[in-house]
């Protein structure tokens, strides 16, 4: 496209897909894990261009995670049993601060190994992004509130790298995290009445 360059069009396509899969992710549809594997190829080069290297690697562990995200989801929905689930608040007080180590581990690699730009910031981003994809495709409620910070957090991020659409198309995720909560909070709250009926 005249005016454009590749960037600018790899990050609108990016973009699309991206809000796709949230979109179909919410409506706890299978189809939303091919949208996600495409934003998220596309969205590798865009961070790999931006020197967001944990990023980048986050990215195409989306990709990863969705292909099995995708299969998980079809073989669940095929067995009827794809229900959203709650994870105790023991479980997260153990997960939460192991993942702030990985993170820190993360952040200091990349601040002393390579040229990335906001090395720790950008590193609890990813790895809290690696936990709540996790949390996804198990279909854990509480992914949605991992999300909310985490999409508010990476607006600054990718302002700051001038990945200006990204940053809009995250602050979008903010407010869809809150509906996918509810949503799935509704699931959730329905499914335990169907378990009590006699």
């Amino acid at each position: 496209m005249a005016g454009f360059t590749v960037a600018q069009v790899v990050e609108v396509l990016a973009t699309l897909a991206n809000l796709a899969f949230l979109v179909f992710l919410i409506r706890e549809q299978v189809i939303c894990w091919s949208f996600g594997i495409v934003g998220s190829l596309l969205s590798v080069y865009l961070f790999l261009d931006a020197r967001l290297y944990s990023e980048t690697v986050l990215y195409f562990f989306y990709a990863v995670m969705g292909v099995w995200g995708w299969l998980r989801w079809h073989r669940q929905a095929a067995q009827d049993d794809n229900p959203v689930i709650t994870w105790p608040l023991a479980r997260h007080l153990r997960v939460v601060p192991v993942t702030a180590l990985l993170a820190l581990g993360l952040g200091f690699t990349m601040a002393y190994l390579t040229d990335a730009e906001r090395p720790l910031f950008d590193a609890f981003t990813t790895v809290f992004s690696f936990l709540a994809t996790y949390m996804e495709i198990q279909k854990v409620l509480e992914a949605w509130l991992f999300w909310l910070v985490l999409n508010l957090a990476s607006i600054w991020l990718y302002h700051d790298r001038n990945l200006d659409i990204y940053a809009l198309l995250i602050a979008v995720y903010s407010v869809l995290s809150v509906v996918g909560f509810l949503r799935w909070r509704r699931s959730y709250t329905r499914q335990q009445f169907n378990a009590s009926a006699p």
